[in-house]
């Protein structure tokens, strides 16, 4: 896949920056999509910014002593082949099978991530070598840190293929936005969709929250019912 493929809109990035992952994964909800949050994709460091990005893809499966090497860390088929060939912009969205106590990435290779513009790497697994991934800058959500590398439970098997993500199927293509919720996925065909509503509802919520502080009741409001919808269209109209 080219870089160009990967490339979202600057227009596309700076709204889904603007809106949170509860509201796109509520407006994907009101379309049937309920399995659209990564479990187990938690801030390394509290307070990282919104991600907006591509899904880049990699995918382990569980270690098998034959080629769960430190040698397989030279083969054509390996994280660090799978890195070399990241565009810039894109989000790293590693299937590591949940599991815990092998670190699939560590501070060398996530500094060389940064060098490549790698905008954030997500994972339902965990890293490794933790203040120096957090000295690389890069932000990153997973589990946690566990000190063992990934080889000690884990096998690299490519890149740039449908995966599974915190129970989630993503597919190279798929736009994947982060914040202090967790990760959650755009289905491609659905991204145009989510770039009409989201800022919408976002808005709506905006002026609930200010009626709320106003004192009013929630039945009625939250959700609105015509009366409400009506009353939040005159404001709209009215700014």
């Amino acid at each position: 896949m080219t870089s160009d493929s990967m490339d979202l809109s600057r227009d596309a990035i700076a709204m889904l920056e603007g809106v949170t992952t509860a509201t796109i994964s509520t407006v994907l909800l009101k379309k049937g999509l309920r399995n659209v949050w990564m479990r187990g994709t938690k801030a390394l460091r509290p307070g990282q910014s919104r991600c907006v990005g591509r899904a880049f893809t990699l995918r382990f499966v569980p270690a098998r002593e034959d080629l769960a090497t430190p040698e397989s860390w030279s083969s054509p088929i390996s994280t660090r082949a799978a890195i070399e060939a990241m565009p810039a912009g894109c989000i790293a969205v590693v299937d590591a099978m949940g599991a815990s106590d092998a670190g699939i990435f560590g501070d060398i290779l996530c500094a060389r991530m940064v060098k490549r513009g790698v905008a954030a790497l997500v994972s339902d697994g965990v890293i490794r070598d933790q203040a120096g991934v957090l000295s690389t800058g890069l932000a990153v959500w997973c589990q946690g840190a566990a000190a063992p590398p990934s080889v000690a439970g884990l096998t690299f098997v490519g890149w740039q293929q449908p995966i599974a993500c915190g129970g989630v199927a993503v597919f190279p293509d798929d736009v994947v936005v982060v914040d202090d919720d967790g990760a959650v996925l755009i289905p491609q065909a659905m991204l145009d969709l989510v770039l009409q509503e989201a800022p919408e509802q976002e808005k709506l919520e905006a002026w609930i929250m200010d009626e709320v502080n106003r004192g009013a009741a929630l039945p009625g409001l939250y959700p609105p019912n015509a009366e409400q919808k009506a009353r939040y269209e005159a404001h709209r109209m009215a700014k």
